[in-house]
């Protein structure tokens, strides 16, 4: 066996091989760069002895680019001329014969995801887009079936009390008014959200529009449930989107879901919080709910754009094999399917899971904040845990507060511990229920 040495050689002494067949775009010359930064320049190149390159173009290229003088290099003088075509051919194509067992992946890729990293995760190698297939792949090998969450009824004592903050992991959970400024900064802190993702009160009865005679019947919301004028609406709208627009940070997504009955006031108000209105999805339903002339079979979902940075794109026309358009089509919540009565009784409006998580996998990445200030039964909460990101979700009505906690103990295993005491939910939920029986 050859003995190998490491040297280092002025970079203008490394000539480029005019028969290498391997070619770099600039996204991938980004990620040499961007590597080398991050890890040093730990593999060196391969030189014959007239410092003509075998292996490592792309790394001459990166670092030319960083303005390196010099790069470490082995010297083959043992190849013939043969054997180095042969070699620069061989040090591309083996490595691309390669395969991945995707579990270890998956779990690799996750648990780099979860620590608080130096460095970004796409200098791995893998975009986020690719990174959210590959766990969410594996989740769905892995997966049994969940159960559905317990669902609070009118006898449950209410946990929650307005100003509680709930830590859930990562996850920040807040019982407070989206109007109010001082409580949008006790859930966030100093944080900037990269999505929003909410469904505000629709300004419509929950009677007669959302609840019939079944056996899902809900009360009416806290506020914004009919009783306003549209120059209320509008104003209501206009103090909770500015709100949540401030603790956005720049290129960042919001996702502000209204019915057809208000879209205008939507319209009116997020334009005024937002910097750019940028589409406007329909979640069509697969089949109908209430109505006279025409049954509601759609929900609408305004896209915003905070400021004028670059939003993070990982659809990409399908490049990554997710192809998504303006037209959502998922199962309402009035389908008959598993889980049904169990989202029905959570939340009057309550949104697919599913749906939310996509919209999250389309403009975030691993790790980044989605905030919804409108949590209701815990959609965004859980989506949020399904895709690895982080909730920062506020109600102002804490019966709801209490059903999301309940939801994500139930996926998780895991105990919310209120902020303030470092109590557990579950040992609150306890002391109430023997004071009630005392």
């Amino acid at each position: 066996m050859e003995k190998l040495t490491i040297s280092y050689r002025p970079i203008s002494e490394v000539a480029v091989n005019p028969r290498n067949a391997r070619t770099h775009d600039k996204r991938q010359l980004k990620q040499i760069k961007d590597s080398i930064e991050a890890f040093g320049f730990t593999n060196p190149l391969l030189v014959d002895e007239a410092g003509v390159l075998i292996a490592g173009h792309g790394r001459l290229s990166a670092a030319k680019a960083l303005g390196f003088e010099t790069v470490p290099i082995i010297v083959l003088e043992h190849l013939t001329e043969t054997q180095k075509r042969a070699l620069m051919l061989a040090d591309n194509k083996i490595a691309l014969n390669a395969s991945w067992d995707m579990d270890l992946l998956a779990n690799e890729l996750a648990d780099l995801s979860s620590m608080d990293l130096e460095f970004d995760m796409e200098l791995t190698g893998f975009e986020v887009a690719d990174v959210d297939i590959i766990i969410g792949d594996a989740q769905v090998r892995g997966a049994e079936e969940i159960e559905t969450a317990p669902v609070p009824n009118e006898g449950m004592p209410v946990v929650t009390r307005s100003g509680d903050l709930w830590l859930l992991g990562k996850h920040r959970i807040f019982c407070g008014d989206a109007r109010i400024a001082d409580d949008f900064a006790a859930l966030v802190a100093d944080s900037k959200a990269a999505m929003v993702f909410t469904d505000p009160p629709y300004n419509v009865p929950i009677a007669g529009h959302v609840s019939g005679k079944g056996k899902a019947c809900h009360r009416e919301f806290h506020e914004a449930s009919g009783e306003m004028t549209r120059s209320d609406f509008t104003t209501f709208l206009d103090e909770v989107l500015t709100n949540t627009s401030q603790r956005c940070r720049d290129g960042a997504i919001s996702f502000i879901c209204m019915d057809w009955r208000h879209m205008g006031e939507l319209l009116e108000a997020g334009q005024r919080a937002f910097d750019a209105y940028l589409n406007l999805c329909v979640w069509a339903k697969t089949n109908g709910g209430m109505g006279s002339l025409y049954r509601s079979q759609h929900e609408l979902v305004f896209v915003f754009r905070k400021g004028k940075a670059q939003h993070r794109n990982n659809v990409q026309l399908g490049r990554f094999g997710r192809n998504r358009t303006n037209v959502w089509t998922y199962a309402g919540v009035n389908t008959f399917r598993e889980g049904r009565m169990e989202e029905l009784s959570a939340h009057p409006t309550a949104k697919p899971v599913a749906m939310v998580k996509d919209a999250i996998l389309d403009v975030t990445k691993r790790g980044e904040v989605v905030l919804d200030p409108f949590l209701g039964g815990g959609a965004t909460l859980m989506a949020a845990e399904q895709s690895g990101r982080v909730a920062y979700g506020m109600d102002i009505d804490a019966a709801y507060i209490d059903v999301a906690l309940r939801r994500w103990r139930k996926e998780t295993g895991q105990e919310p511990l209120r902020a303030s005491d470092d109590r557990t939910f579950v040992s609150i939920e306890a002391e109430q229920d023997l004071e009630a029986g005392a």
